[in-house]
């Protein structure tokens, strides 16, 4: 019987949860909940014990051995625990740590998972990470390595950076090092899933720019294919489609 619940929340407003995310919150006993879980949630779990074991940036709030701790704690206490995170938590969410603690802990787990920063940029900005024809592949990447790095890669037709709302001017020069040409479209998202996301278009070589619209907020960056916009089609081309007619309405 599974006892923990490791479920995505979303990256921002909480109907983006998914109904098995939601089904799950509402049978929890305890909920271990990310920081920037919206309060929103609670009220699909009144009952539940809550629990705050968030984190920011690169500082431990709640060290990682702790919340493997208490995971079990509480598994082992009864009742159903819901593991709940951030955006999903394949993604930069360590969820390869708590699997392990309770896999050793021999505790049974399912894993939900949530919509993650990157796909929620791209929804608010109406811009497909892939396009037909021109952008088959996507990379998700942290923009700051465990050791206070910067690293920029250009490995796949749109890549995608998290955590970079403070290393922009940075990521920039990193960016056409990494050989993104000066003039590569640039979409910088913070807060994305929220209702004050905000979004902006620049180039790799304009990237600074963005440090004044979203410096310290949470955000994603997509350089590439995917920070293009979507061309509208012009009518003449429209009225050059052809278009079979819908049958008639059958009478009831």
């Amino acid at each position: 019987m599974t006892r923990v619940t490791i479920v995505g929340a979303g990256p921002g407003s909480a109907d983006l949860i998914t109904l098995r995310g939601a089904r799950a919150l509402a049978s929890a006993r305890v909920v271990l909940h990310d920081a920037l879980i919206d309060p929103a949630l609670r009220e699909m779990a009144p009952q539940a014990e809550w629990i705050d074991v968030g984190k920011r940036g690169f500082c431990d709030s709640t060290a990682q051995a702790r919340i493997n701790a208490l995971l079990v704690q509480h598994a082992r206490a009864g009742g159903h625990v819901v593991r709940l995170k951030g955006g999903d938590p394949s993604v930069f969410g360590r969820l390869d740590e708590e699997l392990e603690a309770l896999a050793e802990a021999g505790i049974a787990c399912e894993v939900v998972p949530g919509v993650t920063a990157a796909i929620a940029a791209a929804a608010d900005l109406k811009r497909p990470l892939t396009r037909r024809g021109s952008g088959r592949s996507v990379a998700l990447s942290t923009a700051m390595t465990r050791a206070g790095q910067l690293v920029a890669t250009r490995g796949a037709d749109t890549e995608v950076f998290y955590m970079a709302g403070r290393q922009l001017a940075a990521l920039s020069r990193r960016l056409v090092g990494a050989g993104w040409p000066a003039d590569t479209p640039v979409a910088v998202v913070s807060r994305a899933g929220w209702p004050d996301q905000h979004g902006s278009d620049h180039r790799v070589d304009t990237l600074p720019e963005a440090v004044v619209l979203h410096g310290g907020r949470p955000t994603v960056v997509i350089v590439g294919v995917g920070a293009t916009a979507v061309t509208v089609a012009s009518s003449s081309a429209l009225d050059s489609i052809p278009f079979a007619p819908l049958p008639a309405a059958s009478k009831p």
